[in-house]
């Protein structure tokens, strides 16, 4: 089955990670791909501590892609490819239940990957594994391919008002 969680509203990743840290607790493979992500988040420091649970890996700071230089776009984008590339060898060995692809959605709507080659994976997405999107944008080739779509709808943020990201809250 096919997750899609997208929107302007916060709880995307986290829904991912929550929907992965239950399948990791009834003893189920798990995958995570984090894109445009460094590797010191706090669900990345949670998620290392479950055996059940791999974690992709991803460089240790990640620059926010508006005040990227052209070579850090090439290096995210070759990043991105070689990330969902292993993602994909691990879903089509069958060495995953549940596969989570978080912002992939907006690696798609930034240019940094073809949607062809997600729709690929989706598409391949062997019987029995769940497979979970996430990212801003609402890309209809994905919403249709989806067997669950939850928009998550920004009302009211403390980022709005000049509060910072949190750890452990926003990061």
């Amino acid at each position: 089955m096919v997750h899609l969680y997208c929107g302007d509203g916060k709880g995307k990743t986290t829904c991912a990670m929550g929907l992965a840290l239950r399948a990791a607790g009834r003893g189920k493979r798990v995958v995570i791909a984090q894109f445009l992500k460094g590797g010191d988040s706090g669900e990345r420091l949670a998620m290392a501590l479950h055996p059940e649970i791999t974690l992709l890996p991803v460089p240790e700071k990640t620059p926010f892609f508006s005040v990227m230089n052209e070579k850090e776009k090439a290096d995210a984008a070759e990043q991105s490819a070689l990330l969902l590339s292993q993602a994909a060898e691990l879903a089509a060995r069958g060495e995953c239940d549940l596969l989570v692809l978080d912002e992939i959605c907006v690696v798609i709507s930034l240019g940094l990957m073809p949607l062809e080659a997600v729709t690929r994976l989706v598409d391949a997405c062997p019987a029995g594994m769940e497979l979970i999107l996430t990212g801003r944008e609402i890309i209809g080739a994905l919403l249709h391919r989806a067997d669950y779509v939850t928009e998550m709808k920004n009302h009211r943020h403390p980022y709005d008002s000049g509060v910072k990201a949190r750890e452990g809250i926003e990061y």
